[in-house]
């Protein structure tokens, strides 16, 4: 793919950690082109960076060095202030662990985005319920995560992850703490909000069907990735 068409533009990335007296090279010249509307999957075992590289997509770390383009973005050349700003605009996440807030309802846990960012309260319940309703949840909008299964809980966080209007989802083993039917209906539920939402996605997963139904598959290794 010409990089100047991608979406996601990463090249020569770097990214490398403290670990006691010696330094762990987690990333080393990492490539990465991404087209706008493109599902693609990263696959490979525990602790090669396949987190790490989403945590520096999204703004959640830096890089050592290496450049790391969204849409017409340059993250590199964007302060603390402005990395947060365009994260929570820009960008939507989902996680193993759905790290919803226990003492707040389904709906005050997907409005929290718009909250923070000072949306209408009436603006952010009215998109919180509409999503809730998408991903199968219209009735449990009052419902505490403690009174809803594993798999109810990743579709609040899925609802949380778009109800900013993201261009990006990125989504780091959405699907690991589930069971093999609960995986299923959730890699199902990705797919539809991916294509509903005109998103472009990029999902680490050790699951070789949710892998397989993204239009592509790259795989990490030695701090690089390439074709699976």
């Amino acid at each position: 793919m010409n990089s100047l068409m991608a979406f996601v533009n990463v090249s020569g990335l770097n990214k490398s950690y403290e670990v006691g007296a010696r330094r762990l090279h987690v990333l080393r010249d990492l490539e990465l082109n991404v087209a706008h509307g493109e599902m693609v999957a990263v696959v490979g075992a525990s602790g090669v960076g396949k987190s790490t590289l989403l945590h520096l997509l999204g703004g959640l770390d830096r890089a050592d060095n290496g450049q790391i383009r969204v849409a017409d973005t340059d993250l590199r050349a964007l302060s603390d202030g402005q990395l947060v700003e365009f994260r929570n605009r820009n960008v939507g996440f989902v996680f193993q662990f759905h790290h919803l807030l226990p003492e707040f309802d389904a709906a005050e846990n997907v409005e929290m985005p718009m909250r923070i960012a000072r949306r209408p309260l009436k603006e952010a319940h009215h998109r919180a319920t509409a999503l809730l309703g998408r991903v199968g949840l219209g009735e449990r909008l009052e419902h505490r995560p403690g009174m809803l299964s594993g798999g109810e809980q990743q579709r609040v966080a899925v609802a949380r992850a778009l109800v900013m209007e993201p261009a990006l989802l990125l989504a780091d083993e959405p699907t690991g703490d589930l069971d093999e039917s609960t995986a299923d209906a959730l890699h199902d539920l990705l797919r539809e909000m991916h294509r509903e939402r005109q998103l472009t996605s990029i999902i680490a997963t050790h699951n070789p069907r949710l892998a397989a139904a993204c239009d592509r598959v790259l795989r990490m290794e030695h701090g690089q990735l390439n074709p699976a």
